[in-house]
């Protein structure tokens, strides 16, 4: 069941409606059954999955907080076996398989072991990680084993969050749900309007881009320079839009019952770093393998070298951890590297700055360290979204001819031109990004959402109508599916 989906629509107003109407002590029951059936609206048969990992980690967590050492490890190391065993099996067996196989043809050894034919769950790398910091937080004494079996299984099954969430931890979510949530309008229009806006970025911005960002990645050898540009820019923003549309909405839903997720974007293209970008895009997940992974492993608490073979490591698994492809490794490795070399040529661009005098000129210089982060980010981008990894070596090895000659205006409409777009859909593309941007930059100084507050009513309507109307105008309602189910 899709976020952009009438469906949906019907889905939430029944159950958000029932949800006020119940006593709180049978409200969990509601949200449990209603996040079952949102999941199992994908492949009804995978909520067996979910299942077979909710109980483990609810025993395990209990047997942790019991335990001592060494036991509660074995504990500990078993959930996370339990876990990561389903993740690997479904996402990477086919993978690991293939790369074998290749190795075996290249020796001329007869591997026998032919692929699967498995589908992989919706969302699985998400929910598998909320759980881990479930079982991790309880072995570390932050948080106390969860007793209400039910009241866990819907820790891990929110409808909201559960396929691409923010990530939770369970000091922040599992006491939310025994506390009893009152039906209060300033906080119900909020999470409403908050849910509109992330509808707007997925439909407007997010799918419409995609018809451009498609007809060039899918066939990248037809094109060449500035063609590539374009597309690589709009992925940029369409993933964006799609990814934070999502959690928008997730986080929009979830508050209207009165559940308080954690943001998961904060402008991530206003950095004016890599490293700023990292804190600054898919929060969740950053903070998780930073919490998890990359302190577990030492951090930059050890040797300069070692700290930046962990910074490098942890951006190497992350690249993993989003899909079973080369390209995601060259991705997760290539911001790896950005961060690294960052660390290498500290000094020397300090000089640089010094020299050149840009840090009297505090403008100037943000601008260019924005440029060049989201053009860096951009560029990596190439091997997130090519299909493998020759497209992407063509793509990045490409994108820059005829960039030695001056660009024309009729030049860049001929570009413009073939690939797949209207002119009234780069009118529209434009137009919505400028309003996304312009939004953004108005939200350096809080949550605009409280700044309209302050607004005269007819003024803050008017605003709500514009926007929703844009919407059903310009919306692309294909129902596609957001780009991070698949991870």
């Amino acid at each position: 069941m899709l976020f952009n989906s009438w469906q949906f629509g019907v889905f939430f107003v029944f159950i958000t409606g029932l949800y006020f109407l119940l006593p709180q002590k049978y409200r969990w029951a509601l949200l449990l059954t209603a996040s079952c059936f949102f999941y199992m609206a994908f492949i009804p048969a995978y909520i067996l999955i979910l299942a077979a990992t909710i109980i483990v980690d609810y025993f395990a967590g209990i047997y942790i907080e019991r335990s001592k050492q060494p036991r509660r490890s074995l504990f500990l190391a078993l959930s996370i076996v339990a876990n990561v065993g389903f993740l690997a099996f479904f996402k990477y067996f086919n993978f690991l398989n293939d790369n074998i196989a290749f190795l075996a043809r290249t020796i001329h050894w007869n591997y026998p072991i032919s692929a699967l034919f498995i589908i992989l769950p919706i969302g699985l790398s998400f929910h598998t990680f909320q759980a881990m910091s479930y079982t991790i937080e309880v072995f570390r004494g932050k948080q106390k084993a969860e007793r209400h079996f039910g009241i866990y299984a819907l820790y891990v099954l929110f409808y909201p969050q559960l396929v691409a969430g923010p990530i939770e931890r369970p000091q922040n979510l599992i006491h939310q749900f025994y506390e009893e949530h009152f039906f209060d309008y300033q906080r119900v229009a909020d999470g409403l309007k908050l849910m509109v806006w992330g509808l707007f970025k997925k439909v407007v911005i997010a799918d419409r881009l995609a018809i451009l960002v498609n007809q060039v990645y899918n066939n990248p050898t037809d094109y060449t320079g500035l063609s590539l540009i374009i597309a690589t820019v709009f992925f940029a923003f369409q993933i964006y839009c799609d990814f934070s549309g999502y959690s928008d909405i997730a986080i929009g839903a979830a508050q209207v019952m009165g559940f308080k997720l954690m943001d998961n974007f904060n402008r991530p293209y206003f950095s004016k770093s890599i490293s700023e970008f990292w804190k600054r895009w898919h929060i969740s997940l950053s903070s998780w393998f930073r919490d998890y992974f990359y302190i577990s492993i030492g951090g930059n608490r050890v040797p300069r070298w070692k700290w930046q073979f962990n910074l490098f490591l942890t951006f190497l698994i992350s690249g993993l951890w989003h899909g079973a492809n080369w390209t995601y490794v060259l991705w997760g490795a290539l911001n790896g590297f950005y961060l690294v070399f960052s660390l290498w040529t500290g000094e020397m661009r300090k000089r640089v700055i010094a020299f050149t005098g840009l840090a009297k000129m505090p403008v100037v210089y943000k601008a260019a360290q924005v440029t060049i982060t989201f053009s860096l980010v951009c560029f990596a981008w190439i091997f997130f979204r090519a299909r493998n990894v020759s497209e992407a070596l063509y793509i990045a090895t490409h994108i820059f001819d005829g960039l030695n000659n001056p660009w024309s205006v009729a030049a860049i409409k001929k570009s413009m031109a073939g690939l797949g777009f209207a002119n009234v859909d780069y009118a529209i593309a434009f137009a919505s990004i400028g309003l996304m941007e312009y939004v953004h930059l108005i939200q350096r100084h809080g949550k605009i959402r409280a700044m309209f507050s302050e607004k005269p009513a007819w003024f803050r309507w008017a605003i709500y109508y514009v926007l929703v109307i844009w919407i059903i105008l310009f919306g692309v309602f294909n129902q596609s599916q957001f780009i991070y189910f698949q991870f």
